[in-house]
């Protein structure tokens, strides 16, 4: 009886063996069935300033205007460019003043063009061509259309903030507006008027030529600031926010 025991014993283990066998390779072909094949190539898109999606060229408009202040055109960049500093170096170093100015060259023009047609008909020639300058009226509604919808859109704007809507463009009108406060106080008008030239005429070209540079380190930069942004906001702006809450408990 202990002999047939034993045999019964052995040959429940003998059995058992294949089966744990079997079990172990079904669940390493499960395994190996749930294991992920490659995962494909994930193109990871650059970043880019202010979230553009276009070249800058595009983003100026790719016009005339844009070839300019990418110098595209370098002669007339360059005769933009040397216009401006010599305007403002006759208003600002020779003391000239802008009424002054454009009244004396209406008067030199008027003179020589009237000094002209009159020799002309003493001579029997033919008088100077003086082209005709005439706005059409669907190119002035054009403009006025334009300009009508940038105020009707910086009222809209000027509003929302102005009713406690959106406390992000708050703080950045009003950062915008105490730089601007800042800088009128030190320069007047037309110098800030030629900076603001010589910034589109430098910047954007610049902007082009080290895109790649200028994109990871405002990516950085711009990381940093929301970060410091959100402690901002919880230990400052949430206190804000939860003031009238507590003021309607108590």
């Amino acid at each position: 009886m202990a002999e047939h025991s034993e045999e019964s014993a052995l040959t429940e283990e003998i059995q058992q063996k294949p089966r744990g066998h079997e079990d172990s390779s079904s669940l390493s072909s499960g395994s190996d069935a749930e294991k992920p094949g490659p995962s494909p190539s994930v193109k990871v898109t650059p970043y880019r300033l202010f979230s553009r999606e276009r070249p800058v060229h595009q983003v100026l408009g790719s016009g005339r205007t844009a070839d300019v202040m990418l110098w595209r055109n370098k002669k007339i960049s360059a005769g933009v460019l040397s216009g401006a500093t010599a305007i403002w170096a006759l208003f600002e170093l020779v003391g000239y003043h802008l009424l002054t100015l454009i009244c004396r060259g209406l008067m030199l023009s008027l003179l020589v063009l009237f000094s002209w047609s009159k020799a002309c008909t003493l001579i029997n020639k033919s008088p100077p061509r003086i082209p005709e300058v005439n706005i059409s009226e669907e190119r002035a509604i054009k403009v006025v259309l334009n300009m009508r919808n940038e105020m009707n859109g910086a009222s809209a704007v000027l509003r929302e903030i102005a009713l406690g809507q959106d406390l992000k463009k708050f703080l950045a009108v009003i950062a915008v507006l105490w730089i601007l406060s800042t800088v009128g106080s030190s320069v007047n008008f037309l110098t800030l008027v030629y900076i603001t030239l010589m910034t589109l005429l430098t910047v954007p070209v610049l902007y082009e030529k080290y895109e790649g540079k200028i994109d990871a380190s405002a990516e950085k930069a711009i990381t940093r600031i929301k970060q410091q942004y959100a402690v901002f906001d919880a230990k400052v702006l949430s206190m804000i926010r939860r003031g009238p809450l507590k003021a309607k408990k108590h």
